[in-house]
């Protein structure tokens, strides 16, 4: 460890944090103090807890969304912030709860199987939304409460511009991405802030600016905590299992984008405690729910970071940006953070996963489409619950043809031409040759061609290639099996893996349907067998 590149990564991570927490602050309606308060105090709390010792914790899109959503909730029901917080904050206490239970109970080891088209089109959607959210603060006007209300009124700014706001609004967008091809070791967002925020000065003030932050630590919300109520519980859930799933996933992938970097062996469940027990924290001192997040976190690491040092430096940096540049950052316009949240949510869109998606145009497509419709427009976690609904019916039906295509039907003697087999049982051995996994997407197909079976004396079904069965494959299988035993065929079956042999007993088609005799792991045994019983009954 090199002390002095864990300083540069600390403070790389936190001229990177500042602007992005003020932002996503200003976006909660609780403040733009509140998002450096999570960047202080879950960034503090993750360093000393959690269990991915580069991770840098703030607060994160997806989750200052849903946010958004409880605070102007909760503000709609109680009328003014004090009474609102009651319900804010155990929202956010009960969600930091449920990720250490979503820890506890190694909920980390699912998260892999998210599609990729379901997370593109959740982050795209998640771009949408925020994009969407700025457009009225980046052109001067008030803002908007729902997605269809500033989409019916996209126009209004064009109407009556308020062309002092567009001005800092277009020159922050523009510096932000102008500035990193002349050099991308500036920091873009911090620059664009400070140079837009001086020609503000020399502007007549038809915009709104930041406005003062507290410049000292923040303070336990004790009435918010004895005011809240149980019977808001059942209210406050819904917004907190959200929360925590949106910080599980998020948090999960950054540790993942982490290991890519650092070479390393992230332990998810335990990083989900350290999560959880940051948010309760950071809750009960005003600040915003958050979780890892990656470009802070690798942000950190390129620029030397390795260890939990890195994080607490990055803590230590705010802290003394929090308590003494109060001053300036109350001038910085409204136009101009909403011009960053516009490039950030731009950052998020997944441009060229979506490009490629269209240029394959299979069901994939679908998916992510259907998950960016239902992220801006429905729920954030019905999105993701329906596209991975979708994602695993695709990938049934996809795996259903591949088995479908590859099984193979016949007659022993075309099939199995070095096996020794008098020549007059090869034509009365049919062969059903199985080529991937056995479930309820090929059950079907299986049972159609097993009924086309006329005139054989027996079946030999190989499953040499069948990694995996399920049950509605077994009780296919079975149901078949009975129906050729009627017939008076015989059936063996070869080639079975030792736990689909256990699964046979567990489920009882051995020994009530077909007999242990008549199932083999090998396939000459099986061959052998029924050219011993056919050769003596004939």
């Amino acid at each position: 460890m090199k002390l002095k590149n864990e300083i540069l990564g600390g403070m790389t991570a936190a001229i990177l944090s500042l602007p992005v927490a003020l932002a996503f602050g200003l976006q909660s309606g609780l403040g733009a103090a509140s998002g450096i308060y999570t960047a202080i105090i879950l960034g503090t709390v993750t360093s000393i807890f959690g269990a991915t010792k580069a991770i840098i914790s703030d607060p994160a899109g997806p989750i200052t969304i849903v946010s958004t959503l409880i605070v102007s909730s909760a503000l709609a029901q109680k009328g003014d912030l004090e009474n609102a917080m009651p319900i804010i904050v155990g929202t956010f206490v009960l969600a930091g709860l449920i990720q250490i239970v979503f820890g506890v109970i190694k909920v980390a080891k699912y998260v892999r199987y998210i599609s990729y088209p379901v997370l593109s089109g959740f982050m795209s959607g998640i771009g949408v939304i925020i994009i969407l959210f700025q457009w009225n603060s980046l052109t001067g006007h008030a803002g908007q409460k729902s997605i269809r209300t500033i989409l019916t009124h996209l126009y209004e700014p064009f109407i009556n511009p308020n062309v002092n706001a567009m001005l800092l609004g277009g020159i922050c967008l523009a510096l932000i991405y102008l500035i990193p091809l002349l050099s991308k070791r500036v920091p873009a967002g911090i620059v664009a802030i400070v140079i837009t925020t001086v020609i503000s000065r020399f502007l007549p003030p038809t915009f709104a600016v930041l406005g003062e932050i507290p410049s000292s630590v923040p303070t336990l919300k004790y009435q918010a905590i004895a005011g809240f109520k149980w019977t808001d519980l059942p209210l406050i859930f819904s917004g907190a299992i959200t929360i925590a799933s949106l910080g599980t996933i998020n948090t999960l992938l950054t540790a993942v984008a982490a290991d890519s970097r650092t070479k390393t062996k992230h332990k998810g469940n335990l990083e989900l405690v350290g999560q959880g027990l940051g948010n309760i924290i950071t809750a009960l001192f005003g600040g915003l729910p958050g979780a890892g997040g990656t470009v802070g976190t690798l942000a950190n690491i390129n620029a030397g970071g390795r260890t939990r040092i890195s994080g607490f430096v990055k803590v230590g940096f705010l802290i003394l940006i929090l308590l003494g540049a109060g001053p300036f950052v109350k001038y910085i316009p409204i136009p101009v953070i909403a011009a960053l949240l516009f490039s950030i949510g731009i950052r998020i869109m997944d441009f060229k996963g979506i490009g490629k998606l269209i240029k394959i145009r299979n069901s994939d497509l679908l998916v992510l489409l259907t998950v960016v419709f239902l992220t801006v427009f429905s729920d954030l976690l019905v999105a993701i619950g329906v596209g991975m609904v979708l994602s695993s019916f695709f990938f049934m039906q996809r795996m259903g043809d591949i088995v479908e295509e590859q099984t193979k039907y016949g007659e022993l003697g075309k099939m199995e031409r070095k096996l020794k087999v008098p020549k007059f049982l090869k034509s009365m051995i049919y062969v059903m040759e199985l080529d991937g996994p056995l479930f309820y997407g090929f059950s079907d197909e299986f049972k159609t061609e097993a009924r086309k079976v006329k005139g054989k004396a027996a079946v030999l079904v190989n499953m040499s290639s069948v990694p995996y069965m399920d049950a509605s494959g077994i009780f296919m299988l079975e149901e078949i099996i009975s129906e050729f035993q009627n017939l008076q065929v015989e059936v063996v079956l070869v080639g079975v893996k030792p736990h689909i042999f256990k699964n046979f007993e567990d489920l009882k088609l051995i020994p009530n349907i077909l007999s242990e005799e008549h199932v083999y792991n090998k396939v000459g045994a099986g061959v052998k067998y029924l050219v011993d019983k056919l050769t003596h009954e004939i």
